[in-house]
């Protein structure tokens, strides 16, 4: 046997309890060979010294938009707008270039993203400076909570939503003005109005997407993520993106494995044999989560219950705090569809072999989906990976048991105290900001926690994220929630790594360094168990499987 990889003179941190740390690692074909003595007298290929740098097992993501994200790479960022000037001007010059087209079939819209009132003190776009800017081309400007958009006039014409008598969606609202006039803020799946006229992008565009996008994984430490929601809903790109994942894997252009799970909306009466079961609501053939292999497979099916904080659209027990220019007066928010529909649907789905993924945030959303995804359990028993409550953004103290009673996994992204710490605090309320974006209660609770970005929503750094879940702290300096919740560093990197993992259901092969697991790992310029500040340390190369997918390493020794 001859390696096909050597790491030594390394800080090998395993995140494996039975050997947490080493010096040396060897690959081969994919997988980790060994560690340190067990290479003894082993020759290998290509030897690399990185000369004390630490060696970490892949970071996972395990909630991000990844399509989404790389679509946006192309498309006009208005994020680092500060005040409704700067924004209008952004707009402005977007008009003024010719190449400001989404690209996708739908030349004359004009697609931004990135969008957050909070960047602009609470303030939304006027809809008649929208007008003036744009005139007949239709503008989609995505929130950055994916939760809602900003049109204008023109993209509400096409979709014939203009007129006051038009009627909101279920789960959704155009929002308007006391006259009955649209703002150009539309909210969750009145979303869907406006894009299904630039739906569905092509194939090849989403093949770009996912190349722009996994390079840019690999650049920050990402060895693994899973897409939150495909083929369908609002937050799905075509009904047939699992199918633009298997080209750009098989075409060198998903440079991270990616386990991808389908929106409730595409799963349907598939048939079958009746002591099968399964032919409630799946999809073609009977494939359910699990299905795939190492690289690409199919996770949880997404449903959303509710909607958002930074939108103040999740479903809450008590009404939002009014603050600034907001006046929350009986807002509660809403569930996405009459909570007995959404069991349906959530019970026809796990009956046919698939785990479940909700998005709810709220804590009533919570507790729906705790009821839910218990009773589905007792009554079809485990599915083949755990099931989910995406974001569980509050949670109240009773709740915690209940969560780890019924094994379900869970995804709060840290990566939203900075920029939207301080309005989530003012939409909460002193009384209930304990109970918000937990962590170590969840971990204390037995309650299994994975490290996610919900990128581009949020920052996707991971290294940023490890920090921000260890201080807490948002743009103003202060503390986000309890300061009780923070995770030790060590923790902090479990939550990207074995947290990841178990909530994955793939605890078997990835989110360790140990003999016989997927050699995906990352190379840092600094251990984050030392490091001050977590955020300020380097991603000096990531690989997958022993082949690195991104490489800054330098004056290191090469040999074989």
């Amino acid at each position: 046997m001859k390696l096909d990889l050597l790491l030594r003179n390394a800080d090998i941190i395993t995140m494996d309890p039975g050997r947490p740390c080493a010096r040396s690692l060897g690959v081969w074909k994919g997988l980790v060979a060994g560690l340190d003595e067990d290479l003894d007298g082993i020759a290998a290929t290509e030897i690399l010294d990185l000369g004390g740098a630490t060696v970490t097992p892949g970071f996972i993501d395990a909630h991000c938009h990844t399509t989404w994200f790389g679509l946006g790479l192309a498309e006009l960022d208005v994020s680092k707008a500060r005040g409704l000037g700067e924004l209008y001007g952004l707009l402005r010059g977007a008009m003024a270039d010719a190449g400001a087209g989404p690209g996708h079939g739908a030349g004359a819209w004009l697609m931004a993203t990135g969008f957050s009132q909070q960047q602009h003190d609470g303030a939304f776009p006027d809809i008649r400076e929208l007008d003036r800017i744009t005139g007949e081309r239709p503008l989609f400007m995505r929130h950055n909570s994916g939760h809602m958009a900003v049109v204008n006039t023109a993209a509400l014409r096409q979709a014939g939503a203009e007129s006051p008598s038009y009627s909101d969606p279920d789960g959704g609202v155009i929002v308007r003005d006391s006259a009955g006039r649209p703002t150009g803020l539309v909210q969750e799946t009145a979303q869907a109005l406006i894009q299904q006229l630039t739906l569905p992008y092509s194939i090849t565009e989403i093949e770009a997407a996912l190349d722009r996008a996994t390079r840019h994984y690999a650049s920050e430490g990402i060895t693994s993520f899973t897409e939150a929601g495909v083929g369908g809903g609002w937050i799905g790109h075509s009904p047939v993106e699992l199918a633009a994942y298997q080209r750009a894997a098989a075409n060198g252009r998903l440079h991270a494995r990616a386990q991808v799970m389908p929106v409730l909306d595409v799963l349907h009466r598939v048939g079958g044999h009746d002591d099968d079961g399964s032919g409630a609501a799946g999809l073609d053939l009977g494939i359910a989560s699990g299905f795939g292999n190492e690289y690409l497979s199919l996770g949880p099916a997404k449903v959303f219950l509710d909607g958002s904080l930074l939108g103040e659209t999740a479903a809450v027990s008590d009404e939002y705090c009014s603050h600034g220019q907001t006046d929350n007066t009986g807002n509660t928010g809403y569930f996405q569809a009459e909570p007995a529909l959404l069991r349906e649907r959530i019970e026809a789905a796990y009956a046919s072999g698939w785990s479940i993924a909700a998005h709810a945030i709220g804590d009533l959303a919570v507790d729906l989906a705790i009821d839910i995804l218990a009773d589905c359990d007792a009554k079809n028993g485990p599915r083949t990976m755990p099931n989910r409550i995406e974001h569980a953004s509050i949670t109240r103290p009773e709740q915690l048991e209940r969560l780890a009673a019924a094994g379900i996994a869970v995804t709060p992204q840290a990566s939203f105290f900075h920029d939207g710490g301080d309005g989530m605090a003012a939409s909460l309320g002193p009384e209930r900001l304990p109970w918000a974006y937990r962590a170590s209660s969840f971990l204390s609770a037995g309650v299994t926690l994975a490290g996610s970005s919900d990128r581009p929503v949020a920052d996707g750094s991971v290294l940023r994220g490890m920090q921000a879940f260890v201080d807490r702290k948002t743009s103003s300096g202060a503390v986000f929630g309890n300061p009780t919740e923070r995770l030790s560093p060590y923790e902090a990197l479990a939550a990207y790594t074995t947290g990841a993992a178990a909530a994955t259901g793939m605890s078997a092969v990835k989110g360790s360094l140990a003999s016989g697991k997927l050699a995906d790992f990352t190379v840092l310029s600094g251990s984050p168990f030392d490091a001050g500040n977590i955020a300020e340390l380097h991603v000096l190369a990531t690989a997958v499987g022993g082949r690195f997918t991104h490489n800054s390493l330098t004056a290191l020794q090469h040999s074989s």
